[in-house]
């Protein structure tokens, strides 16, 4: 009975605080590195340098943290989708003249539909302006990669443990 009031009661805050709580999903738990860029034709807000210090770092998903280098989301909200490559390349290609094409394809990626995962948090403040904290929202392209994109351009990140 007192788990179950439990759950209702974290139920009811959930939905006055306007978010659905998702687990983190399996397939990203644990700790990963950024291996390398993935070269696009994507226009971005990044430089070369900017780019460049995100290889080498460290990400880290759980249930209670997400973690980029020293930037720390405690019991981080997320949003599991699938998401069909149709889906992604209209979500993500840039509108207009100048807006740039991307593919699942050109990621590497050759599944369809793909496991996209998103994690909700406040603004976050890096080398440029950007509100993005570098993989706060991944593409699945394996069991032991994921790729992920912080001011259009994109990263690969491989895995290094796996939390049990």
């Amino acid at each position: 009975m007192l788990v179950r009031a439990s759950c209702l009661l974290l139920c009811i805050v959930g939905l006055l605080e306007g978010e659905s709580r998702q687990p983190m999903p399996e397939v990203i738990m644990g700790t990963w590195i950024v291996s390398r860029e993935i070269p696009t034709k994507t226009a971005s807000c990044w430089s070369k340098e900017d780019a460049k210090k995100l290889i080498r770092t460290e990400l880290q998903y759980s249930d209670q943290v997400f973690r980029w280098d020293k930037t720390t989301i405690k019991n981080p909200v997320v949003d599991v989708r699938t998401v069909t490559a149709q889906q992604f390349h209209d979500e993500n290609s840039g509108a207009g003249p100048h807006g740039a094409e991307i593919s699942l394809q050109e990621l590497g990626i050759n599944s369809d539909p793909i496991t996209e995962i998103a994690i909700k948090h406040s603004p976050g403040h890096l080398f440029t302006e950007t509100i993005e904290i570098p993989g706060d929202d991944v593409v699945v392209k394996d069991a032991g990669t994921i790729v992920f994109a912080v001011c259009n351009v994109y990263f690969e990140a491989k895995r290094v443990h796996k939390n049990k």
